[in-house]
């Protein structure tokens, strides 16, 4: 009978064991140690410089990362406790009473027997990884921890290029605003004009009251600009972590630095992202997770031995006659499991896949993020050269116009149009060049920093426990991120 039953069982095990020899795990290493550097030094702007140091140590976001990687880290020790044996050891005093009553009472007679007892008990075990499960488990916590690190530095590059944004989208609304507040001056010397000439007889209430408007309407524009300012300043303060009444930035009449912005993206630095380490950190742990899986229909070895000290007198309770001990091995393995263990390595097939799928997905998207920022920053060149040339353009036509309506040969409303294609055109060129900077900070988010390569690993060590350190970085085989994107393309 017991042969049968050892026989049955390991029948049923061979269709598990055959179903997942023809899973493929496949390694994927991504240059995520890569440093990405400090790629706002290149605007030199030393507000925003103070700006961005001060989001790194304040920040809520990265200060949660940081944290999902301490718990990460801490559970990557959890898992590696199971290569060491376990033991426990307690203490336990009774006092027992038995029934005289039972089938087979402890006194013939059918007396009840009462006393107390006392026991140390003294336990350990210790399983032999037959099959690799217990090092397959702390290899996917150690990768899940590898995982949650290099989702800081994605957490501190999205924080940072939002900084960026904001600062630049503020910075240029202040250049609006001095615009503006430019423009409302001409605006009143024409309204002044105006009145002067219908006081003379020489234009038209109409036109009067045309100028008027075009003051009121400017007034109210810089209004909605200082608005707008305010709740930008607002998501920068949240940003530093700073309370927002409190947090003002003054209007700065500087504007930052507009790097040259490169035309092409050598490929070598998409593999640089940490979006893309991340997620190839979680394809690997999601292919160890499956490796366990495969391994769960396996027999299990163990080493229990227990042992410790037990007597009804607590004064000899520790003396020789009082000790007791058992120990041997623990050999298991399922015999029926209602298809719970092929069910669970088909889940975890899937989820897998599933990770395989994400990290493709990620390579994509870096690829056509770059291309859209790339083009994106060209249009802008081009669009910036333009509109040089027709703001130089209409300061000539106003100038023109001006001199004309003065003498008295020129008509007002092409000092009107004139004049409001020059105001608009100014704001325009303001826009623009905030456009430029934002469009840069965002080229700078896809690639995964700055487009100057380094080589320096930025990864740090976990010096607490030297056998739990997240891995460093190793000489890359080259062609694999190619290769990857073959694999998503076929």
């Amino acid at each position: 009978m017991k042969n049968l039953v050892l026989l049955l069982s390991l029948l049923t095990m061979l269709p598990l064991v055959a179903s997942t020899q023809d899973i493929k795990l496949r390694e994927v290493e991504p240059k995520d140690h890569w440093e990405r550097g400090d790629w706002w030094n290149i605007y030199r702007d030393p507000i925003l410089d103070a700006l961005m140091q001060k989001a790194t140590r304040s920040n809520q976001q990265l200060r949660i990362a940081v944290l999902q990687f301490d718990q990460a880290r801490a559970l990557a020790r959890v898992a590696r406790a199971d290569f060491f044996p376990q033991a426990s050891a307690g203490f336990v005093p009774t006092h027992q009473s038995y029934s005289g009553n039972t089938v087979v009472p402890f006194d013939p007679n059918g007396t009840i027997f009462r006393g107390r007892n006392f026991e140390v008990p003294l336990d350990m075990s210790y399983e032999i990884d037959l099959w690799g499960r217990v090092r397959l488990g702390h290899q996917a916590a150690r990768q899940e921890a590898e995982q949650a690190l290099n989702l800081i530095p994605q957490v501190m590059l999205s924080v940072h290029a939002e900084l960026a944004q904001n600062y630049f989208r503020l910075r240029a609304l202040d250049a609006e605003i001095r615009e503006s507040e430019s423009a409302l001056a001409l605006l009143e010397e024409s309204a002044q004009i105006t009145r002067t000439k219908e006081k003379a007889g020489t234009a038209t209430e109409l036109e009067s009251a045309q100028s008027a408007t075009q003051v009121a309407t400017q007034k109210g524009l810089i209004a909605s600009l200082r608005g707008q300012r305010k709740s930008l300043e607002n998501a920068i303060a949240v940003l530093v972590n700073e309370q927002a009444p409190a947090f003002a930035l003054k209007p700065h009449a500087a504007t930052s630095h507009l790097p040259t912005l490169p035309t092409s993206i050598p490929s070598d630095l998409l593999e640089r992202r940490p979006d893309i380490a991340a997620s190839e950190r979680a394809l690997a742990a999601n292919l160890s997770r499956l490796g366990i899986a495969q391994r769960a229909a396996y027999p299990s070895l163990s080493i229990i031995a227990n042992g410790g000290f037990a007597s009804g007198d607590l004064g000899n309770l520790f003396s020789t006659g009082s000790r007791k001990w058992v120990i041997g091995p623990n050999l298991s393995f399922p015999v029926i499991s209602g298809g719970r263990f092929r069910a669970n390595l088909e889940a975890q097939k899937a989820e897998a896949d599933v990770a395989l799928a994400r990290y493709r997905q990620s390579v994509l998207t870096a690829f056509a993020e770059v291309d859209a920022q790339l083009s994106a920053v060209d249009q802008l060149q081009q669009q910036a050269h333009h509109q040089d040339q027709a703001l130089a353009q209409a300061n000539k036509a106003f100038d023109l116009a001006k001199v004309r309506y003065e003498s008295g040969t020129g008509a007002y409303l092409d000092l009107l149009e004139t004049q409001q294609q020059l105001i608009a055109l100014r704001r325009a060129q303001h826009q623009l060049t905030g456009q430029q900077l934002i469009a840069s900070t965002t080229l700078i988010k896809a690639i995964g920093g700055s487009w100057h390569q380094s080589k320096a690993p930025v990864l740090p060590k976990m010096e607490q426990d030297p056998d739990a350190q997240i891995r460093q970085p190793e000489p890359k085989k080259r062609g694999w991120f190619r290769r990857m994107i073959s694999g998503a393309s076929s």
